[in-house]
Parts: structure tokens; sequence; C-alpha cells
């Protein structure tokens, strides 16, 4: 009965083991998160500056400008993924 269970518990963490990522994977994709992260920071603040201007026109600008950040930040993510998963 204890072989099984030490060949269960063996098999469950070789298993695990498989699926985890290697550590350069892993700080590829923990790179792009925190780059993603600051340029989500920044869209919110380009949003804050939008909401406190008074010309329209600037807002709008500002607006735009904090979409095509997040948009960015998105694709960062993304490659930052793809990229940790070509690694392995």
């Amino acid at each position: 009965m204890k072989k099984i269970v030490l060949i269960a518990a063996a098999a469950g963490l070789m298993s695990v083991a498989a699926c985890s990522k290697s550590p350069e994977a892993a700080a590829v994709e923990n790179n792009a998160d925190m780059m993603a992260d600051n340029m989500e920071m920044m869209s919110d603040n380009l949003e804050d500056m939008a909401d406190t201007t008074t010309n329209s026109m600037a807002a709008e600008a500002l607006e735009n400008a904090s979409d095509n950040m997040e948009d960015a930040a998105s694709n960062v993510r993304d490659a930052g993924e793809e990229a940790a998963d070509n690694m392995q």
C-alpha cells in the first residue's frame, strides 16, 4: 500500500514539474507584466488629465492617447506570454 501511495505521489509531482515554466521564461513573462502594468498606470494618468482639462480638443487627444497606451500594454503582455511559451 505504501508503494502505491509513493508512486502516485511521484507521478503527481512529475506532472506538476512538467507544467512549470523555466526560470528564464518566467522572468520574461514577469518583465512583460511589469512593463504592461506601468503602461496601464500611464494610461490612467492620461485619463485623469483628460478629465481635468477644460479644453475639449485636448481632452479628446488625451483620451485617444490613453486608449492607445492601453492597447500597447495589452500587446506587451501578449508578446511576453508568447515569448515565454516559445522558450519552453
